[in-house]
């Protein structure tokens, strides 16, 4: 993933802290071998996953606010189905 949108993602420049995390032994010592630097390394899966999930959401709410705006055309242009019974 570029800096750039890492950057958008989350500040790179926050404080890192210390978190507890449960992970399988064997991959965590896979890992260790592949890297130098397991803790950014899963830092940047983290990152991409963030930022998969933010994409997700958007579209989703993207595609109900689209939906929204074309049942509500249909409703201007043809009348509410409720209007038939509403009794106000």
């Amino acid at each position: 993933m570029p800096s750039a949108a890492r950057k958008a993602v989350y500040d790179t420049r926050a404080r890192k802290r210390p978190v507890n995390l449960t992970l399988n032994e064997d991959l965590v010592e896979k890992a260790r071998r592949l890297t130098d630097n397991l803790s950014a390394e899963v830092e940047l899966l983290l990152a991409d996953f963030v930022l998969r999930q933010k994409r997700l959401r958007d579209e989703e709410a993207e595609s109900l606010r689209r939906a929204a705006e074309a049942a509500k055309a249909f409703g201007e242009r043809y009348g509410w189905f409720a209007d038939e019974f509403s009794t106000l």
